[in-house]
């Protein structure tokens, strides 16, 4: 009996507690859902802050206390230089700004959902970008589905289109539709072993209709114009479907080479428009790319003459999203616990 009472008493508390946890997620979930979509905002780095900074903290290291001692009175004495010289420039109306360089970056996924970003961010540096200023994209991707890598590449075409110079960095991968969108750009830059190219289009459908058939099962499918639908995955495909599907496989890939014609002219798309990729070197003598280097040293020898920014456009996860993934992950760890404090064992 005494096993019994305990059993249901812990049977009880863990019951309550399960309700509890559900109620509250509950909540919370409604709570979110209540707040509809959230707005993102714009983060804003100075990266030239940060790269003097590094530079500052390995000379602190690498100096003695007087040379630290007479490098900071040589700086003072520079800052005071450009003080004067900026309150000069001022007093007689010719205030020179100094270039910038607007770092962007776009790491993509298959249907390119990180345009929603990009647009933000092009948005804001447009507002400010004049054609002595720089836009430089990290840019990192394999590829993925045509409309969304076409929009991603109409977005970087909006810097053109505003006269402001415009790189392409590739540190690692820019395929299909990732070199579709570093295409448009003024110059292109690679790390040697990035993997470049790949201007071709691909689809895979895989195809149940035997097995279906073995299991006696029927498949229908209604459309309305007689290609409304050219392969499917269930039906039994025909010869004709096939070639209309190929056909329009096709059509895609000569507007794949006419974009990347318009934008590099030089190329000798017959050659490079196989679908093949390259590494960054072989890349740059087929054309592809401009010079071989890495986003890391090319910002830090623009930083000498240009103040380099990052620009990012996110959107933060309210306090109640937060609860609620938080919550959901810990259920199974405090009722683990719960069943720890409370175990029984008969006998």
């Amino acid at each position: 009996m005494e096993f019994l009472y305990e059993y249901g008493l812990f049977f009880a508390k863990t019951i309550t507690f399960v309700l509890a946890v559900i109620a509250i997620v509950a909540v919370i979930a409604s709570s979110a859902i209540k707040q509809g979509s959230k707005k993102g905002e714009l983060e804003i780095t100075d990266l030239s802050e940060h790269f003097d900074d590094v530079e500052d903290e390995v000379m602190h290291h690498l100096l003695t206390k007087e040379q630290i001692k007479q490098k900071e009175k040589a700086d003072k004495k520079q800052a005071k230089e450009a003080a004067k010289a900026d309150k000069k420039s001022a007093k007689s109306g010719d205030v020179e700004q100094e270039s910038r360089v607007f770092v962007l970056d776009f790491n993509g996924s298959i249907d390119a959902k990180e345009v929603s970003s990009l647009r933000e961010e092009i948005s804001a540096v447009l507002t400010v970008a004049t054609p002595e200023d720089e836009v430089f994209v990290r840019l990192e991707s394999g590829g993925g589905m045509v409309h969304g890598y076409g929009l991603a590449s109409s977005q970087l075409d909006r810097i053109r289109q505003g006269n402001i110079p415009l790189t392409v960095s590739v540190d690692k991968v820019a395929a299909s539709g990732g070199y579709m969108m570093a295409c448009v750009a003024n110059k292109i830059i690679s790390a040697p072993f990035a993997i470049v190219g790949s201007i071709g289009v691909i689809a895979q459908v895989p195809n149940f209709n035997k097995l279906l058939k073995k299991n006696d099962i029927d498949y229908e499918q209604f459309t309305a114009g007689e290609f409304k639908r050219t392969v499917t995955m269930f039906g039994e495909n025909t010869d004709k479907g096939r070639e209309k599907f190929n056909e329009e496989l096709e059509e895609t890939h000569q507007l794949f080479k006419g974009f990347v014609s318009d934008h590099r002219p030089s190329l000798d798309i017959s050659k490079v428009a196989t679908g093949e990729h390259w590494f960054g070197i072989k890349a740059k003598e087929l054309g592809l790319v401009d010079d071989i280097q890495t986003s890391d040293d090319y910002l830090q020898q623009s930083n000498k003459s240009k103040k380099v920014i990052s620009i990012k456009y996110v959107v933060k996860k309210g306090l109640a999203e937060k609860f609620s993934k938080a919550a959901s992950m810990s259920v199974d760890r405090v009722f683990s616990n719960l069943w720890q404090k409370n175990r029984i064992f008969p006998g």
